[in-house]
């Protein structure tokens, strides 16, 4: 079997992450913070001599912005990007702008668990009264991808968000590794978490309906910042993927190590918005 080149990375730091609040399909930039983060992931993919021949990330400017930064960082600006609504992250549907921690206390730590971590779970859907709907259904990118906009989910599961990304990783992603280019999709937590899942399983259909904790967490890479304090950034850590019978396959995920100076990525982050 073939050996392949894959980076993913999840975005970086957000205004709405700070808040503890469902972000979901609701744009927005990163902020300092998060700005730091992407560069820190490039420099460090920099060290790493990785040279990168495609770029896909999501239509949200988190997912896009730290593209570019990393990019930036290892002086590859030029590397053709793709971007595609089917790497979104998880839409939330009735949930998204809520503070997490407040739900908790008005329906219950459970409820809330059910929502945000089984994996064929729905919440309810977001409706044309929510302070979100028409900033999200009235904005120009849904309006010029491949589904209409009543087409579009109105809320998903994680098994939902799978199913909306195999397509678009079966067409555009999967040929160009097949290829032999190397690839960096730079997204979010659920869809992220969604792709190893079926990676990891190395089918490509029936996906058994487990909770998400038996999906990987994201890993990350550990940088100091001033005053000495320790941050995680998003990369997702390091595997072998191959390509046989049953598709590309991805092993060792968060579990061995890579190490450069500054650089560890066995530590598994938490569960992400």
């Amino acid at each position: 079997m073939s050996k392949y080149k894959l980076v993913m990375l999840r975005h970086g730091e957000g205004a709405w992450k700070k808040e503890n609040r469902f972000r979901s399909w609701v744009d927005q930039k990163l902020n300092s913070d998060g700005v730091r983060e992407a560069q820190n992931c490039g420099k460090q993919l920099g060290a790493l001599n990785f040279e990168f021949d495609l770029v896909f990330t999501s239509v949200l400017d988190r997912s896009i912005h730290t593209a570019w930064l990393g990019l930036e960082e290892m002086g590859q600006e030029w590397v053709p990007a793709e971007s595609s609504w089917r790497l979104n992250e998880r839409h939330y549907g009735t949930l998204i702008g809520l503070d997490g921690e407040k739900m908790a206390l008005n329906q219950g730590e459970e409820q809330v668990r059910i929502w945000r971590r089984t994996y064929d779970v729905t919440p309810p859907p977001i409706e044309e009264s929510h302070p979100y709907y028409h900033e999200i259904y009235n904005d120009r990118r849904y309006k010029c991808c491949d589904a209409s906009v009543d087409k579009l989910p109105r809320s998903e599961s994680l098994k939902e968000v799978l199913d909306r990304l195999l397509p678009f990783w079966t067409e555009r992603i999967a040929p160009a590794l097949k290829s032999g280019k190397t690839i960096l999709i730079s997204a979010h937590g659920n869809s992220s978490r969604a792709l190893l899942k079926h990676l990891e399983e190395g089918r490509s259909h029936h996906l058994p309906p487990i909770h998400t904790s038996d999906v990987h967490s994201p890993v990350g890479i550990r940088t100091r910042e001033r005053g000495g304090e320790s941050r995680w950034s998003g990369l997702w850590g390091n595997g072998v993927l191959t390509d046989g019978p049953d598709g590309f396959r991805v092993s060792g995920t968060g579990r061995s190590k890579i190490r450069s100076s500054a650089m560890d990525l066995r530590r598994r982050g938490k569960g992400l918005y």
